[in-house]
């Protein structure tokens, strides 16, 4: 298929390999292995694969292969790789890229995963990391020294939704070299323009808003076909967290209808945020599409959405939260995001737990902090739940 189609035409046909059969929907190939009809072809097979040839599930698979190519062809970059889940992705983005004594800055508003890795993972191999605020351009520049070899961020933070200038921060990474890897999930392959702004390596978690509807685990990483086949996928090879045929089947499905289902849900999340703002009973509303968040106007510029997330703070802490939660009926008690289904987050007991308070504190992660991933139901059930909730609280 070529570039020129639109999005959602993309998302339906992108990367379909067909079998004998001519089948409609993409088919699963539930195999670990590939036969070949001589030792001949065995042979050169494993010197150098063809544009559709495969050794091994762990190599490659031709499901999880149309998988990769629809990401790609929707995100804008030349190729993808798969992963058994987005952590699996963002491991293997970074360490497949650094080695003992290279340099990392970091923002430091991250998901709790993603700062065990670059803390505690990436350190001990003999890694130097440096975190910085990720609003803080001259924080970055800063922090980024001629031999500094990654970059990484998100480019919404979680869950306080920072929203980090991109392309500003990538064109000082690249002064000096370095690579740029963005955990794009908050912004979504529908709204993203990490590309044109200047990401080298996109992450993303695909058991959020690709797969949609709280299935299964997967992840993608997506950069050049350089990046792709001569780093990552050497890693990745070897270390073995590849996504299945039948999770890449369920991705593929879950594309098909990933557009309609973020807009819905980036609109409920408008609505909601409008209706809530100023509400007595919270301090805060936290939505990149209200005026008065702090980068309104870059992430206005910087993504053709706003998202489908939004945070609350709730006055009165953590009983006043957990009162709110628990009178909660539509809303989900869950630590996923980016489901048909709305749900509600309390990040200082379960996403953010283990930093320390100080830090969770730093970052805005306070005890009356709630994060909504809104979902498809009707946005006015939506609102007087939440409404509901706040008057328990």
């Amino acid at each position: 298929m070529t570039d020129d189609k639109k999005l959602r035409t993309k998302l339906v046909h992108g990367g379909t390999r067909r079998s004998q059969y001519n089948e409609v929907s993409e088919a699963i190939f539930l195999t670990q292995g590939f036969v070949y009809e001589t030792a001949e072809q065995a042979e050169a097979r494993f010197e150098q694969l063809g544009e559709d040839e495969f050794i091994y599930a762990r190599y490659g698979n031709p499901t999880v292969r149309m998988f990769e190519d629809r990401m790609a062809m929707i995100e804008g970059t030349e190729d993808c790789f798969a992963t058994a889940s987005g952590m699996a992705a963002v491991n293997a983005a970074l360490m497949s890229l650094l080695r003992a004594g290279d340099h990392v800055v970091s923002s430091r508003a991250l998901f709790g995963s993603c700062l065990y890795i670059l803390e505690d993972v990436l350190t001990r191999f003999g890694v130097e990391v440096s975190f910085v605020d990720g609003t803080d351009l001259e924080a970055w520049r800063a922090a980024i020294r001629p031999d500094t070899k990654v970059l990484f961020m998100e480019t919404i933070s979680n869950p306080t939704l920072e929203v980090i200038d991109l392309k500003s921060v990538a064109d000082l990474g690249h002064t000096v070299g370095a690579t740029v890897v963005v955990d794009n999930v908050f912004a979504t392959p529908v709204f993203s323009r990490a590309v044109e702004m200047g990401a080298d390596v996109i992450v993303y978690s695909t058991t959020k808003h690709v797969d949609g509807q709280g299935r299964a685990l997967g992840g993608a990483v997506c950069g050049t076909r350089d990046y792709i086949r001569k780093t990552l996928e050497p890693y990745l090879k070897h270390t073995g967290a590849a996504m299945s045929p039948f999770t890449a089947w369920i991705m593929l499905k879950g594309l098909e209808t990933l557009d309609l289902r973020v807009r819905a849900q980036a609109e409920g999340a408008r609505i909601l945020a409008e209706a809530l703002d100023g509400h007595p009973k919270l301090s805060r509303v936290i939505h990149p599409g209200l005026p008065a968040h702090p980068q309104h106007a870059l992430a206005r510029d910087q993504m053709t959405g706003f998202g489908t997330m939004l945070s609350l703070e709730i006055s009165g802490g953590k009983d006043a939260a957990f009162r709110a939660l628990n009178a909660l009926e539509i809303f989900t008690i869950s630590n996923n995001l980016g489901d048909a289904k709305s749900i509600v987050t309390h990040p200082a007991t379960t996403t953010h737990q283990r930093l320390p308070v100080d830090v969770r504190a730093e970052l805005g992660i306070t005890p009356g902090l709630l994060r909504l991933s809104i979902g498809l139901e009707d946005p006015q059930d939506l609102l007087a739940d939440l409404t509901r909730a706040l008057d328990a609280a």
